[in-house]
């Protein structure tokens, strides 16, 4: 059966080069390089979430106890989502063909499987638009993560992205897992820091080293590159936290439990009611849930998400080329 499976993964990550518009490792990191069932112990304790010095959304400070749980030590990869598929035939939502119902304002032809893939614009005018740099392309999935012509050779460590919440949420299922609340995300990627702005601190590059996967250079415009990183990187290229997690903050946001609403709010009241639907006033009418961590766009002068306190608003069925996520398993240590 193991072998049966592993060929059947091995068949999703096999294919032609990918496309030449994809970002291109530009430096060499030591990364993970065995990334299968990898979990951490995270130990009990009390913390502050949010933060008063960056995005309202971030407040109210509010204070936090947290019994201890297991935690993927690095994002899901593309290797590990290739292998539940290959045991279960999961189709992502990205690989569905969009019911009418669900998307009422746009065309019938316009109602095809996709996902949105970031673009770096050829025209700055007006300031710039996101629907420059985000495109819906047909055919993007998490095994064409560029779109038809693309694939995911040489990537089977990076992690996996297209993936809407119900895919994340199907995924953590099959292994006996869930997907971590807002505030267990947030208290494991603190590592054991108290209202420190970063995982690692309050300096951003502590002895000039890289220590997450960031957009360096103007964004959307230009990206330098000089954290080694045009794109996603490999999990575990950058060095852990103090709980010993890789990639908490930066390469790509991550799923987590709660419905998002522009402030912090009971926890209890927005994590998996069915009910709900969650708000953001930038997306009305849209389910939408929460990320957090920032990602491999997220530049100084755009997007400083790449913080434990950093939180956005998502639409629950729609993935995009920087969405993962990583499982929780909650119970006893031993």
């Amino acid at each position: 059966m193991l072998i049966l499976l592993a060929a059947a993964a091995a068949y999703y990550l096999a294919g032609v080069s990918v496309d030449e518009t994809a970002p291109k490792q530009t430096a060499a990191h030591k990364c993970a390089d065995d990334t299968q069932d990898k979990m951490v112990w995270i130990p009990a304790g009390s913390f502050t979430m949010g933060s008063a010095d960056y995005y309202p959304e971030e407040g109210p400070l509010t204070e936090f106890s947290i019994e201890g749980f297991w935690m993927d030590r690095y994002e899901v990869t593309n290797a590990q989502f290739a292998n539940f598929v290959a045991a279960t035939g999961y189709v992502t939502v990205a690989e569905r063909q969009p019911q009418p119902e669900d998307f009422p304002d746009l065309p019938a032809e316009n109602l095809m499987p996709g996902s949105v893939v970031f673009i770096i614009p050829t025209e700055w005018a007006g300031g710039g638009s996101l629907r420059q740099w985000w495109q819906f392309i047909p055919g993007a999935n998490w095994r064409q993560p560029a779109g038809p012509g693309s694939d995911l050779a040489g990537k089977a460590h990076y992690p996996v992205v297209h993936i809407a919440y119900e895919d994340a949420r199907s995924y953590a299922d099959w292994l006996g897992h869930e997907l971590p609340t807002e505030a267990q995300w947030e208290y494991a990627a603190r590592g054991g820091l108290e209202q420190q702005t970063y995982s690692w601190g309050e300096e951003f590059r502590p002895a000039d080293q890289w220590r997450a996967n960031t957009w360096q250079g103007l964004f959307p415009l230009q990206n330098t590159a000089a954290d080694g990183y045009a794109g996603a990187a490999p999990v575990g290229c950058y060095p852990a936290n103090g709980y010993g997690l890789h990639d908490m903050t930066a390469n790509v946001w991550e799923w987590v439990a709660n419905w998002y609403y522009p402030r912090h709010v009971d926890e209890a009241s927005a994590i998996r009611d069915e009910a709900k639907t969650g708000f953001d006033p930038r997306q009305p009418g849209r389910p939408v849930r929460v990320i957090k961590g920032g990602s491999y766009l997220c530049a100084e002068n755009y997007c400083l998400r790449y913080r434990p306190a950093a939180r956005h608003a998502q639409e629950s069925s729609l993935g995009a080329a920087h969405i993962g996520f990583r499982t929780v398993k909650n119970g006893p240590e031993n």
